[in-house]
């Protein structure tokens, strides 16, 4: 029998710091113009972070400007906004 042992790949939240699989993360991308914005599939080409899919972590992120640390870059709250928008349409599902 074939034991399926494929790497589950992860990454970090830029606001709280823990370790989730990909498939539980929202991408927030800055291309080379300096657009900053939501990458809900994760093939954007740019600078990339991720935040864990709850709003607390948008929240701690919008508070402590840690997409902006981690872009290098002013992020507009429309990007907020739309990461909530994404979770709370997820939830619903």
């Amino acid at each position: 029998m074939a034991v399926n042992n494929r790497k589950v790949p992860l990454r970090k939240c830029a606001a709280t710091g823990q370790m989730f699989p990909k498939k539980d993360m929202i991408r927030v991308v800055r291309t080379k113009e300096g657009e900053v914005s939501v990458d809900l599939t994760g093939k954007k080409s740019g600078r990339g972070t991720y935040v864990s899919k709850s709003e607390a972590a948008v929240e701690k992120a919008q508070a402590t400007r840690a997409l902006e640390s981690q872009l290098s870059s002013a992020v507009p709250e429309q990007v907020y906004a739309d990461l909530l928008h994404a979770i709370r349409r997820e939830a619903i599902k």
